[in-house]
C-alpha cells in the first residue's frame, strides 16, 4: 500500500512537465513565428505532443524515481517554480507550497537507501535551504513587480476592503513582513516534509 502511495505521489510530480513544457514551447514558438490566429492551435498542439509522451517518460521514470539524481529533481523544482510564479502573477504564497513536494522527493530518496535519521536530518536542513533560497529570489521579484507597478496600493486597497489609503511605506512594510513571514513558513514546510515522507515510507522495506 505505502509502495502504491509513494509511486503515485511521484506520477503526480512527474506526469505534468511535459504536457505543460510542450503548450509553453508551442505557445512561444507560434508567437515568435506564426500570424496570431495560429497561436491556439499550435499551442493545443504542444499540449497534446506532451501528452502523448508523457506515458513512456514515466513508464521509463517512476521505476527509479527514488534513485533519480539531485540535479534532476532541482530542475523539476525549478521548473514548478517558473510555472506557478507565472500561472499566480507574481504572488508568492503558492511558490511556498512546493516545498512540500520537494520534501517528499527527498524523504523517499532517503527511505529508499535507508538512511539513518541523523543523515535524513541533515539532508531535510539541506533542503530546506534549497527550496527557501529560491523562495527567496521569488519574493524578491515579486517585491520588484509590486514596488515598479503604481497600482500595488489601490490593489492591495480594493483586495483587502481597506477605508484608507495605502501608502508606499505600508507596501514596502508588508513586502517585507510577509516575505518573512512567508520565507518562515517555506522553511518549516521543507522540514516537516522531509521528515514526515522519510518516516512513512520507511515503513514500506
Amino acid at each position: 500500500m505505502i509502495a502504491k502511495l509513494e509511486r503515485l505521489a511521484f506520477g503526480l510530480i512527474l506526469a505534468p512537465p511535459a504536457p505543460l513544457a510542450g503548450l509553453l514551447l508551442f505557445w512561444w514558438g507560434a508567437y515568435a513565428l506564426l500570424p496570431e490566429k495560429w497561436i491556439p492551435p499550435a499551442a493545443l498542439s504542444g499540449l497534446l505532443l506532451g501528452i502523448l509522451v508523457d506515458p513512456f517518460l514515466l513508464k521509463k521514470l517512476l521505476p527509479r524515481a527514488s534513485q533519480l539524481g539531485t540535479t534532476f529533481w532541482a530542475a523539476v523544482f525549478l521548473f514548478y517554480t517558473i510555472g506557478v510564479f507565472g500561472m499566480f502573477m507574481g504572488v508568492p504564497v503558492f511558490n511556498a507550497l512546493l516545498a512540500v513536494p520537494a520534501g517528499f522527493v527527498v524523504g523517499a530518496k532517503l527511505a529508499a537507501r535507508g538512511a539513518d535519521w541523523p543523515l535524513a536530518r541533515k539532508a531535510a536542513e539541506r533542503t530546506a535551504w534549497f527550496t527557501t533560497a529560491v523562495l527567496a529570489v521569488v519574493c524578491a521579484a515579486s517585491a520588484l513587480l509590486a514596488l515598479l507597478s503604481s497600482s500595488t496600493a489601490s490593489d492591495l486597497k480594493g483586495l483587502l476592503g481597506l477605508g484608507f489609503e495605502v501608502t508606499p511605506g505600508m507596501v514596502a512594510g508588508l513586502i517585507v513582513i510577509g516575505g518573512l513571514a512567508l520565507l518562515a513558513f517555506g522553511w518549516g514546510l521543507a522540514l516537516v516534509s522531509v521528515r514526515f515522507s522519510y518516516a512513512f515510507l520507511r515503513r514500506k522495506a
